[in-house]
């Protein structure tokens, strides 16, 4: 039977086209909201831990006590580096330059998928594939701590059975008894970041399980469309900004020049929110818990920002989005710049998993087709 449905053509960067149904959540632009599967994800970072986030994305619901407890207990076996990939490590740590952190997680998981010998998503049960993605998001930070640790020269730390998720990530990189102050900002951070509709990463990790492979080859194909400055790749770059403006008051300047030479104001707008994003407002706020001049200093551009932006494009609701305040919460937390994004990935990677399971139900590739525009072809 042939397939007779007319070809369309699709806006520019497919946008406000449906590709696909999802029970794992959504964004709503309109509304300065998004949610997890029924669940506001502002108010889960407000008042629960990272494992019991992931357990409702990967599993599909809240965990009670007792199954907290198993689903903690499967992250930490998880945990365990295989010997061949921790043996890789200190290779893999010394290539590429400092902001190449995506690219050297890319290269371990793929790596933790061919040692691991993952089966193909296609035959494979859902709890096989369920598996997967638990081992790859309970050793990205074991991993992501590593290679920072061997890049400095520092001696590489186990994760602590003592500690969750985000008080790890602090202990495994830094090496200090992280605070609670620190581990519940961290916490906020992560759980706020763990999924957000349906982005070019997410995308992309259903683009190739859709395919039947599996879930390193997906994760990685979602890590490459996150280390994009456009996409993932930038918290530390606006950071990066508010060291260039130096002072309030040189920020209109620094913004319209900025503007009229074609440059993004990184950390400002976002392609779905016409209001103020709800992680940014989060972590604003969990920033100023932390307290201190940067944040003082974080705020007083962001107004500032704001009303440049309004004179140069009047009719464009530019607010601060989630990587403004979290590169100032994460430098508060002493994580260096170079692990900005990776701490963005520690918890994305979560939500790529949720998406490789959910696409694991489907039976059907996702292929679409290009219109040629290029030269009539020779007869």
């Amino acid at each position: 039977m042939t397939d007779t449905i007319e070809p369309m053509v699709a806006p520019a960067g497919l946008k406000n086209v449906i590709v696909a149904d999802t029970e794992l959540g959504d964004v709503r632009g309109a509304e300065g909201r998004f949610h997890y599967r029924q669940f506001d994800a502002i108010e889960l970072a407000r008042t629960k831990q990272f494992e019991e986030v992931a357990h409702l994305m990967l599993v599909g619901h809240l965990p009670g006590p007792g199954e907290l407890a198993e689903f903690t207990a499967r992250w930490r076996e998880a945990q365990q580096l295989p010997t061949a990939v921790a043996a890789a490590l200190p290779a893999i740590a010394v290539s590429g330059g400092e902001r190449a952190g995506m690219a050297r997680l890319r290269t371990a998981v793929s790596m933790l998928g061919s040692v691991d010998d993952f089966a193909p998503g296609w035959g494979s049960d859902a709890e096989t594939v369920r598996d997967q993605v638990l081992r790859i998001a309970a050793l990205t930070p074991v991993i992501q701590a590593a290679l920072h640790r061997l890049r400095s020269g520092a001696s590489l730390l186990e994760p602590r059975n003592d500690l969750g998720t985000a008080a790890n990530w602090l202990w495994l990189t830094t090496g200090e008894e992280p605070s609670p102050e620190r581990v519940a900002a961290i916490n906020r951070y992560l759980i706020a970041t763990i999924d957000h509709g349906f982005s070019a990463s997410a995308f992309t990790a259903r683009v190739i399980a859709s395919a039947g492979s599996d879930a390193a080859a997906a994760v990685c194909g979602a890590i490459g469309a996150f280390a994009g400055p456009l996409h993932g790749g930038a918290p530390d770059r606006a950071l990066d900004a508010l060291d260039e403006i130096g002072q309030p008051d040189r920020v209109r300047d620094w913004v319209r020049a900025t503007v009229a030479a074609g440059g993004r104001i990184m950390g400002f707008g976002h392609a779905v929110y016409r209001t103020a994003d709800p992680r940014a407002v989060l972590m604003r706020e969990t920033a100023q818990s932390l307290g201190g001049p940067l944040v003082d200093f974080a705020v007083a551009v962001e107004s500032e920002v704001i009303a440049a932006l309004a004179e140069l494009k009047p009719h464009a609701e530019l607010h601060a989005n989630v990587e403004y305040y979290a590169g100032v919460v994460m430098e508060l937390c002493g994580l260096p710049r170079s692990l900005f994004t990776p701490t963005f990935a520690v918890a994305r990677v979560v939500g790529w998993g949720s998406h490789v399971l959910e696409q694991h139900r489907s039976t059907k590739i996702i292929r679409p087709i290009a219109r040629y525009v290029g030269p009539p072809v020779v007869e």
